[in-house]
């Protein structure tokens, strides 16, 4: 254990803390208030802006895996046994609905029922169960969920990473043969390599060699690390590379800010896991350049960190968005805690500041997905659904605590 690095006094310190503890609080409350499905299992597939549910929509693996990743971590922070039931909860939903029993891997989604809807195989999303499986894990020493966390880690190993050009491949049908349509989501370009995908590999092999290490565990880690360094992150201003083709050639429209930043912080926490004081040196300068960049040239109007700069039109998106802030005070506060420079700690206070005025929900509970400045009021996008759960917002509350507490090791 280190000490957090102090700017302020330590009663500003224990003052910051108790903040990001109640809302801490706040999030996991409202996750076991209003997601649970009573009538299907699981968890609903959305919850609307106004905390009204909708009981047809459809339930993605993402999200549920984000769930038991969220309530496993939560109960080393918080001590409720409804938050240990809501990740057994999202365990069972996951093994009975998810899983495929013939061919490996998870399905991208079921019916509200809990039916499946599209088998496909996602590599982000067999990166997520990985990562919420190896959560539940530590949390409860069930020995099923981290064999089958190495079975998910062994399909991604053998179907997904591309073993001619390096690095893993986006989607596959569900016998694991590739497939035209690769895009993540609709806004996504259709390339077969990507930033956010690795980024989520990465974590999660990270995630999984920390709970139970193994040598192959270690291997796939320091590979990813390596992917990173030499194709993903752009040596000349810092920024991720964004949509690659299976050559590694950029194919990329603009930068993603909320995403740089992330790397940067997770990337150091990947570090950590594999315990290798040479390799975390050599890779800190990495790590703080990217913070830098976010830093410099990511900061909106308002103290905000912005979504992305679009090359077409050179726009820079002023848009507050609820997941960018979440990383950008962690891999702020992450910076400040390596290097010792106030304007990282300066920028993880603003975030908050922002994120205080503009994403809670202080009159209905979790966070806007736009900030309340720059959404359209009639039309304002789900609390909870396939692209929304606790997983942002609420590790970044773990995460801060972490720092601020002086449980983040510094080599």
């Amino acid at each position: 254990m280190t000490v957090f690095r102090q700017t302020e006094n330590q009663a500003s310190v224990d003052a910051l803390v108790g903040e990001f503890k109640n809302e801490l609080i706040a999030i996991a409350d409202w996750w076991v208030k209003h997601a649970i499905d009573q009538q299907n299992g699981g968890f609903y597939g959305q919850v609307n802006a106004d905390g009204t549910v909708d009981p047809t929509a459809d339930k993605g693996i993402v999200l549920n895996a984000r769930i038991l990743w969220f309530f496993s971590e939560v109960c080393h922070y918080l001590d409720d046994p409804a938050y240990k039931m809501a990740a057994d909860r999202a365990y069972q939903y996951i093994v009975e609905h998810f899983n495929d029993p013939l061919y490996g891997g998870v399905f991208w989604s079921v019916n509200a029922d809990g039916t499946m809807k599209d088998s496909k195989k996602q590599t982000y999303a067999q990166s997520f169960t990985i990562y919420g499986l190896s959560a539940y894990y530590k949390l409860t020493g069930n020995k099923e969920a981290i064999e089958l966390a190495y079975q998910y880690f062994e399909c991604v190993q053998q179907y997904c990473h591309d073993e001619v050009k390096g690095g893993y491949l986006e989607a596959f049908d569900r016998q694991w043969a590739e497939i035209t349509d690769m895009r993540l989501s609709e806004k996504d370009d259709n390339l077969p390599k990507t930033q956010n995908t690795h980024l989520h590999v990465m974590e999660a092999f990270a995630t999984l060699h920390h709970a139970k290490p193994t040598l192959a565990s270690a291997d796939a880690v320091k590979r990813l690390l390596g992917y990173f360094k030499d194709k993903i992150i752009n040596p000349t201003n810092y920024h991720l590379r964004l949509f690659m083709d299976k050559d590694w050639q950029d194919h990329s429209k603009s930068f993603s800010y909320g995403h740089d930043i992330e790397c940067s912080w997770l990337m150091f926490e990947a570090l950590l896991s594999l315990d290798d004081t040479e390799l975390t040196q050599q890779m800190t300068p990495l790590v703080l350049a990217m913070a830098n960049t976010s830093l410099i040239e990511g900061i909106g109007e308002h103290g905000q960190v912005c979504d992305e700069f679009e090359f077409e039109n050179q726009h820079k998106h002023q848009e507050g968005c609820w997941w960018v802030q979440a990383e950008a005070m962690v891999g702020f506060l992450y910076a400040y805690h390596i290097s010792g420079e106030q304007k990282y700690w300066q920028a993880f206070l603003q975030v908050w500041q922002y994120t205080k005025a503009y994403h809670i929900d202080t009159e209905l509970g979790e966070w806007h997905w736009i900030a309340t400045i720059d959404q359209d009021p009639n039309n304002p996008i789900y609390k909870a659904g396939f692209w929304k759960g606790p997983y942002h917002n609420g590790r970044a509350m773990m995460e801060v605590i972490k720092v601020l507490t002086g449980q983040l090791e510094v080599h």
